[in-house]
């Protein structure tokens, strides 16, 4: 894809993107799991408090668990069904989390109860966050921040411009791509919501251009009385990160440790944004996500919209897995995480599952040599760190000293200086362990 001459950031790569595959299939519905497993951890922030209890009968859509804090969410029942039980199962971090354990009724259809609609026109911003909150919404391009959190503005501060974050520069998935396509209005609406919350004065559905039908096709419905524009940006990982697309998009750099809100800026995912305009109308919660499942090892590869709490065994099956799979991706290649495990589930973060087999499994385990100080990392990383350095830091635990004098927490975990690195350093999981050190020692005064 060649894409010079449109707007981008300094630095990235150019991994493959291993889209075509998945890219022109439709949204498909996905069958339910005879047992559904709904995490109560699924965002950032204290699990959700139980709403149900074992033995009870629940509707599709109804909610399971209510948001315990601020940052917490609302959790909704993926299908009509019997609670088994309420307790704990693994997670993608590899730690037991609370859930509710619900067996769908036979036959359960894919209907859901209406709620209290928040109307557009009358609600009042504060309305409208309550309501985000309420419909369990959360990052869906995997970070799971609780999407009311992000457009609680503090007086002190505005936002000139809303990014709408369509880029998806992960290789493998095409989620965003199918639901810009698919769920155009939805977009638009969730739009419109947003910039009511944010009082923004404009704002920018951005997309790279190995998505010229999406663009096209937003373009071509763009309401005239939305305060909205279309950017096609280049082709280049990590372009879907928020300060690159406000670098690319605005010519802002966000300074060291801050936030999009620094420089007037907020960037909400494009799904998080249909799901908004999707579910806020008729007072309903997330009971269902839309995935690309794809890899080598898949045989039914497709984008599909998935139950929440669907298990990742089951999900597998359904697909058509090989059986010498080896590696199961939550996410992309890039910045997702090696499922520990086929019993845990699908969550609101999950935007992909990519299924390897053992012949590319092999060339991910290949011997790693001493650093040869080429400076390929350095001209990758977004960040403009320097993570030759940073790596020889951690080899030796200097940990402070990483975070005080070479920014180790300004790193957002890419994976682009491991991707070019010739020596097969895992770079991003010395610096993963190196900011958990960074953490725990701030913890510990």
């Amino acid at each position: 894809m060649i894409s010079l001459g449109l707007k981008s950031f300094r630095h990235g790569i150019h991994p493959p993107e291993a889209k075509d595959e998945t890219s022109g299939l439709a949204i498909r519905q996905f069958p339910f799991a005879p047992l559904l497993i709904v995490p109560l951890v699924q965002h950032l922030g204290k699990p959700s408090l139980p709403l149900v209890r074992e033995g009870e009968t629940v509707v599709r859509g109804q909610r399971l668990a209510r948001p315990d804090g601020f940052m917490s969410v609302s959790m909704h029942a993926p299908a009509s069904g019997t609670v088994k039980s309420i307790g704990p199962t693994p997670s993608i971090s590899g730690r037991m989390v609370p859930a509710v354990f619900l067996e769908p009724q036979p036959g359960s259809t894919q209907e859901v109860m209406e709620g209290t609609p928040c109307p557009l026109a009358s609600a009042t911003p504060e309305e409208i966050v309550a309501a985000i909150q309420d419909a369990g919404i959360v990052g869906l391009g995997g970070a799971g921040f609780p999407t009311h959190a992000k457009l609680r503005i503090p007086p002190e501060r505005h936002v000139d411009t809303l990014i709408i974050n369509g880029a998806e520069c992960e290789p493998y998935l095409t989620t965003d791509h199918r639901v810009m396509l698919e769920q155009r209005d939805d977009v638009f609406t969730g739009i419109r919501y947003l910039l009511k919350v944010t009082g923004a004065e404009r704002a920018i559905v951005a997309l790279e251009a190995n998505k010229p039908d999406a663009a096209q096709h937003l373009r071509s419905g763009l309401p005239g009385d939305l305060s909205a524009s279309v950017e096609v940006l280049r082709v280049k990982y990590p372009q879907g990160a928020e300060k690159m697309l406000i670098s690319a998009l605005l010519g802002r750099e966000v300074p060291s440790g801050g936030l999009p809100l620094d420089v007037h800026a907020l960037c909400v995912n494009v799904a998080t944004t249909a799901e908004i305009g999707r579910l806020l109308p008729h007072g309903r919660g997330i009971q269902e996500r839309v995935i690309t499942i794809t890899g080598p090892a898949v045989q039914h590869k497709g984008n599909y919209r998935i139950p929440i709490g669907t298990p990742l065994r089951f999900l597998l099956g359904e697909v058509g897995v090989e059986e010498d799979v080896t590696r199961v991706f939550l996410g992309g290649p890039m910045m997702g995480a090696a499922a520990p495990s086929l019993d845990i589930a699908i969550t609101k973060g999950t935007s992909g599952v990519v299924a390897f087999d053992a012949t590319r499994a092999e060339r991910s385990h290949r011997t790693v040599y001493p650093c040869i100080r080429c400076g390929y990392c350095l001209d990758a990383c977004p960040m403009r760190l320097d993570p030759a350095q940073l790596g020889s830091l951690a080899r030796s635990q200097e940990y402070a000293r990483m975070a005080d004098e070479f920014h180790l927490m300004d790193c957002f975990e890419c994976g682009s200086c491991s991707f070019v690195c010739p020596s097969h350093i895992p770079l991003v999981q010395q610096f993963r362990f190196a900011k958990a050190a960074v953490r725990k020692a701030g913890a510990h005064g």
